[in-house]
């Protein structure tokens, strides 16, 4: 039943529409013929294979459809021109509706921090010290170009040569010399020898690099000795003594003898000396206070570890006059005595030069922990003439002088 109510319900719809077709046609009949219009097919993205194929053929062009419509390959070119041509300026409402708009990558900028006062007061004080070097840079600029007429006057007028530009100074590497092989001590001596070329006799000198620390008072080197051969020099011998001591020195050969009369005369002499050295008694160390300024720095004020204080001044005198040295180190821990002359014999220094070394060794500091006599205590000996090159000498040759000095003390 429900079938049929449907099918006559079509057909009273049907008649419907033919009735009212009847009715317009009469009034349509004048008017123009509905022609058809074919839209084309929406066209397909082109994949990756075909654009390629499309980039490498020969591009052609299509003519347009009679009704002024575009094909599919002419929209196709149109895409592939839109591609290819420089991209406009779109903004973000154009860009919701274009499909091939760029993308537009977001950007991000530095989150800014305002600058501490610290700072800023540093920023200022660089700008400040910035433009005081480029104004000072400017005024030396402006100075130079005012004097530059005046320098070019006075070379016209004197005949001036302009001179080289001096290139900008360089480092340049200093060139160490190499350093002198030790030799044995006759060798040195020789050496020393045939340097002494001035015309006066030289004096034949050792300077001894000491490894002791002088600033410690317990690391202190000094002594005296009596050369076996003397200095090869007249020494002039003062003596401090009154009474029998004086005549005993005038008797040894003392060159100036006193009492309170010389140490008057040498403090009002202005330092004139005429003595190389002092030998006192022990009564007249008390009074020598008053010169102690003027012998002191000079090396002469008689000391009792030297044995210049003694009440045996004859023995005193004869030791001095016979060739008596002092030494000592100085500040950098080197001691420079004076061991002959270059006219001596080559035998006759090196046994001086024996003697030196050994009392060397007997004022070695007991505070400095060594077990070998030489290792750590003296570091390098050199041998030269007054006015010479020097010439380091080997510790062996120089053990060997000392034990030789040595043995013939003993004979």
């Amino acid at each position: 039943m429900a079938h049929l109510r449907l099918l006559r319900h079509h057909s009273l719809h049907c008649d419907h529409n033919f009735a009212l077709l009847r009715l317009i046609a009469p009034f349509c009949s004048s008017s123009a013929p509905i022609k058809p219009v074919a839209y084309p097919v929406k066209p397909k993205e082109p994949t990756e294979e075909e654009t390629t194929t499309q980039n490498q053929a020969p591009t052609q062009e299509q003519p347009t459809s009679s009704s002024g419509r575009l094909g599919t390959t002419e929209t196709l070119d149109l895409l592939e021109s839109l591609k290819s041509s420089p991209s406009p300026t779109w903004t973000r409402e154009e860009a919701r509706f274009m499909k091939d708009a760029p993308v537009i990558t977001p950007v991000s900028y530095a989150a800014k921090v305002a600058p501490l006062p610290e700072d800023r007061v540093e920023e200022r004080q660089e700008e400040i010290e910035e433009k005081e070097r480029q104004e000072a840079q400017e005024q030396l600029n402006r100075e130079a170009r005012r004097m530059e007429p005046d320098f070019r006057m006075r070379r016209h007028i004197f005949g001036i040569q302009e001179e080289e530009k001096i290139p900008y100074p360089t480092l340049i590497r200093v060139e160490k010399k190499p350093q002198k092989v030790a030799v044995d001590l006759m060798e040195a001596i020789r050496q020393v020898k045939a340097n002494a070329k001035r015309n006066f006799v030289e004096t034949v000198e050792a300077h001894v690099n000491l490894g002791v620390d002088p600033r410690r008072g317990d690391q202190m080197v000094r002594g005296a000795l009596t050369l076996p051969h003397g200095t090869g020099k007249t020494v002039r011998v003062a003596v401090f003594a009154e009474g029998a001591a004086a005549e005993e020195a005038r008797t040894a050969g003392a060159d100036v003898v006193g009492g309170d009369e010389l140490i008057e005369q040498i403090r009002t002499g202005g330092g004139k000396l005429n003595f190389d050295k002092c030998i006192a008694t022990p009564m007249y160390m008390p009074r020598l206070s008053k010169i102690a300024r003027i012998l002191g720095p000079r090396g002469l004020m008689p000391n009792p570890k030297l044995g210049s204080v003694t009440s045996d001044v004859s023995n005193a005198v004869k030791a001095a006059k016979c060739g008596r040295i002092d030494f000592k180190i100085d500040k950098t821990a080197i001691v420079h005595v004076g061991l002959g002359k270059v006219n001596f014999s080559e035998e006759v220094l090196r046994e001086n030069i024996g003697a030196f070394v050994n009392a060397l060794l007997l004022a070695k500091p007991a505070g400095l922990k060594k077990t070998s006599k030489y290792a750590g205590y003296v570091k390098n000996f050199t041998l030269s003439c007054t006015m010479g090159p020097g010439f380091p000498v080997t510790v062996q040759s120089l053990s060997a002088a000392a034990d030789h000095y040595s043995k013939l003390q003993v004979k």
